[in-house]
């Protein structure tokens, strides 16, 4: 698929720790999907040479690019690392997308399209359309209720704030204030969106089919989840208060 011509140059931000048996399959999927954009794989000191299979792909393909940082920091630092690193390059979109073939490349090119017409695009699971494959019930309820409470507690419209597959105009993430973004883990993603959304931009939810990984494990811990609800009640808390307090 070729690019909308007014959205520039696109990069597809991979972050990776322990996904050598992933990634050479699933950046081959993107050079395909969207031969004209450029992947940037930004490993964490993956112990199973996740990095070394990152620089031998960027040796043979010079659309593929690596960020080498020191060690496992968490997802959101790893975006912003990658985030960083585009715009000092000159991209005009960057991309989300997961490691371990959940995100399908495939439907890369709906969300871009997407994008033509909005500032940030969310492929999302809990939309008409979407779709989840080989979760079991558990971990569905728990990721549903997850953003239920999240859009009840932040009052946002977005029903699946907690995806990881999504684009950015580059102006979006340069209006979001990213050097004030402190978290982690999953709630990453909420943080965004919520920044989004509260400078008036136009966020867009597009459904998309999750599949689960068939290779390595999870991220997803306890620690995660919690970082995600304690902030989450952090940001919707503050917001009530502040609504409450009188004006100057």
């Amino acid at each position: 698929m070729e690019i909308p011509a007014d959205l520039g140059r696109v990069l597809v931000i991979i972050p990776t720790y322990n996904e050598r048996d992933n990634l050479e399959r699933v950046a081959g999927r993107v050079r395909e999907a969207v031969p004209a954009a450029d992947v940037l794989v930004v490993d964490d000191a993956s112990p199973d040479g996740t990095g070394e299979v990152a620089d031998a792909l960027a040796g043979e393909d010079e659309q593929i690019k690596v960020l080498h940082r020191k060690g496992k920091d968490g997802l959101g630092p790893a975006y912003i690392a990658g985030f960083r690193w585009a715009a000092e390059h000159g991209y005009d979109v960057m991309v989300e997308m997961d490691a371990d073939g959940s995100h399908q490349p495939e439907e890369l090119p709906r969300l871009l399209a997407a994008l033509e017409d909005a500032d940030l695009v969310i492929g999302a699971r809990w939309v008409p359309g979407g779709k989840v494959r080989n979760w079991p019930k558990r971990r569905e309820a728990l990721s549903r209720g997850a953003n239920t409470y999240a859009r009840l507690m932040l009052g946002i419209p977005l029903h699946d704030a907690t995806a990881g597959y999504r684009a950015f105009r580059a102006a979006t993430l340069a209006k979001i204030g990213l050097e004030e973004v402190d978290s982690r883990g999953y709630c990453f993603q909420i943080d965004l969106a919520l920044r989004a959304l509260r400078q008036g931009l136009r966020v867009v939810e597009v459904p998309i089919t999750f599949v689960e990984r068939e290779h390595g494990t999870s991220k997803m811990s306890r620690d995660v989840m919690a970082e995600a609800a304690l902030r989450i009640t952090q940001w919707g808390m503050s917001d009530r208060v502040g609504k409450l307090r009188p004006p100057r």
